[in-house]
């Protein structure tokens, strides 16, 4: 794993409170393979609720992303930054895939719209 003890410099400047969240695996290299989806919706009404992204690479290997804990809210025309973890990392992806979800069993199904969107590997910054 990682020492925390080793990061107490970067994590505590000043003695300013600070909560740092360290993603681990129990498989080797014992981290998370983060990216930042960007995205931009055009659904007229407010949506909000979480979204699960599927990655495919070339040679037919999927990959997905764990839910976030906390809902997002999307609105018309907005940009929305999530930070999205894999336990596998997929070198040249080909397909992606996003799931919305309101997690609610009763009320109505929504849909989220999608303009633009951007996934960004945080681990290989180059891609």
């Amino acid at each position: 794993g990682y020492y925390a003890d080793r990061w107490k410099k970067l994590l505590i400047p000043n003695s300013s409170p600070t909560k740092a969240y360290f993603d681990t695996t129990d498989q080797d290299p014992f981290c998370m393979y983060n990216y930042l989806l960007d995205i931009t919706t055009w659904n007229k009404s407010i949506r909000r609720g979480f979204i699960k992204v599927k990655l495919t690479d070339y040679a037919g290997n999927t990959v997905e992303s764990e839910m976030n804990s906390e809902a997002s809210t999307f609105q018309q025309y907005k940009r929305v930054k999530i930070l999205t973890g894999f336990y596998q990392d997929l070198d040249k992806i080909s397909k992606m895939s996003l799931t919305f979800s309101t997690k609610t069993v009763i009320g109505p199904k929504h849909k989220l719209r999608v303009l633009q969107m951007r996934l960004k590997s945080l681990n290989n910054p180059e891609r």
